[in-house]
Formats: structure tokens, C-alpha cells, sequence
């Protein structure tokens, strides 16, 4: 099956997106909750440590943020290329 746009071009771009949104979570997940704890948590946010916060409720947020953000920009990715469906 021959496509009309440039699968390679596509890819890159997909993967690259891929990349930066893992790299978020694990510095929201990893980074915040664990290994940056001691720092987020000389602020407070609503009466809690913020690495605490960060750990338990921020993260969750983040995350929720991401799945939206991927999906518009995956979406803007497939019409860019000319793949998206109608």
C-alpha cells in the first residue's frame, strides 16, 4: 500500500512527541513524588508538602493533562500528514 505523505517525516515526529510526554511523567512521577521530595516539600500547597502533594494528588492531574495534550497534538500530527480521519 503506497501512502501519500512521508512515513519517515511522520514517525520521527510521533516518536519525538512520545519522547517528551515520557519524560514528563517520569519527572513528574519519579523526579516530583521521589526523588525531588525533599526539595518540593519546603513549599505547601492547600496545607500539605507540595512533594507530598506532587506524590498523591499532583501527579494524577499531570497525567490527566497529558492524555489530552498527546491526543490534540497526535490529531494535529495525522491532518499535518494528511492520515487523520474524517
Amino acid at each position: 500500500m503506497k501512502h501519500d505523505y512521508d512515513s519517515g517525516a511522520y514517525w520521527k515526529e510521533t516518536i519525538k512527541l512520545l519522547r517528551n510526554v515520557l519524560i514528563l511523567w517520569f519527572l513528574v512521577s519519579f523526579g516530583a513524588g521521589i526523588l525531588f521530595v525533599d526539595f518540593f516539600n519546603q513549599f505547601h500547597l492547600g496545607g500539605y508538602p507540595l512533594g507530598f502533594w506532587f506524590a498523591h494528588q499532583g501527579s494524577m492531574y499531570i497525567f490527566v493533562a497529558q492524555i489530552f495534550y498527546y491526543a490534540w497534538r497526535m490529531n494535529n500530527l495525522d491532518i499535518k500528514f494528511d492520515v487523520h480521519e474524517d
